[in-house]
């Protein structure tokens, strides 16, 4: 079982993120088959989500014991990053119970990403380390330098605290505070929505105007009733975020671009959250639950915020 991991898994109760950098399928089995058979072997539970192709390879090479493990296709499990973060968390809240530990093979999907969607996903797996800090999770990231750029394998290092390389497991020298957390793409502004597309709603503290107003829209740009749903319940939360917290009144500006619908929320505020909407809300509070509702409704959310303000970027697939 060496080079499985840079602790052993019963040092702690706290949360193990590991990126695992691979160039071969060998590689690959080397370092997930004796973490699923240990794990196994300590009752721990034990989820992989990841490609067919390394599900069919991890199968062989688990043999009998492959039927105690969960697979899962990540093209159906790494959808958003909000809802994936929330579909880890309620896997490993269902199981903490009654397991040591809950261990998960999980490979992000980065072909077909543009750049902005890239810097999300890479923002999510820095997420991780805060979202799961004290929990039983132990979770390895696989990252296959065959067919993945070398800045999305250099991102890897710096936002998993621990590295397995040729067998080998180590601490990352890059790893950095998820809560100083950048990506290239967080330096340049947002690109303008399509020229001469959508409306521009103006908002103040009078939300059912601007809710009627942003309703009407969807409807005449022929979304269906849940998307209309979908659409005004994130922009809500973002507007009312933006009253109560921000600079009290701003502007919205709706587009559609093909099969997505664009939203932008601007205020004269500063967002002062260090996690907006990534990290799971207390149930049992009545407040602090709007960006993460954002996060689940939302295919893509992007937010930059400063001196001039701040702006909130939603992105939804169109039905």
């Amino acid at each position: 079982m060496s080079g499985v991991t840079a602790r052993p898994a019963d040092a702690a109760s706290g949360l193990i993120h590991q990126a695992l950098v691979y160039g071969t399928d060998q590689a690959f089995l080397s370092a997930t088959t004796p973490f699923c058979l240990d794990g196994l072997a300590r009752d721990d539970r034990v989820l992989a989500v990841t490609t067919e192709a390394n599900i069919e390879l991890l199968r062989a090479g688990l043999g009998d014991a492959a039927d105690r493990v969960e697979f899962v296709n990540a093209r159906r499990w790494y959808d958003a990053p909000g809802r994936t973060l929330a579909a880890y968390n309620s896997y490993v809240t269902t199981y903490s119970p009654a397991h040591r530990r809950i261990r998960i093979i999980g490979e992000p999907v980065w072909h077909g990403r543009d750049e902005r969607q890239e810097a999300e996903w890479t923002r999510y797996e820095a997420m991780l380390n805060v979202a799961f800090a004290g929990s039983p999770a132990w979770i390895v990231c696989p990252y296959d330098t065959r067919t993945l750029p070398g800045r999305v394998v250099a991102d890897a290092r710096r936002t998993h605290p621990d590295l397995l390389v040729d067998g080998d497991s180590r601490a990352s020298r890059e790893y950095g505070d998820p809560a100083a957390f950048t990506h290239a793409a967080d330096h340049r502004p947002l690109p303008p929505p399509p020229a001469g597309t959508g409306v521009t709603v103006r908002f103040d503290a009078d939300l059912s105007r601007m809710r009627r107003r942003v309703s009407a829209w969807a409807v005449t740009s022929g979304l269906s009733g849940e998307q209309v749903e979908k659409l005004l319940l994130a922009v809500n939360e973002v507007v009312t975020n933006a009253v109560e917290h921000g600079g009290g009144h701003g502007e919205i500006r709706l587009w559609t671009e093909g099969p997505a619908i664009g939203c932008d929320v601007t205020d004269p505020g500063h967002m002062g959250t260090p996690f907006p909407g990534y990290l799971p809300p207390d149930l049992a509070g009545p407040r602090g639950h709007g960006m993460w509702v954002v996060r689940q409704v939302c295919d893509l959310v992007e937010i930059r915020t400063g001196p001039p303000g701040t702006q909130v970027r939603l992105h939804l697939t169109r039905a």
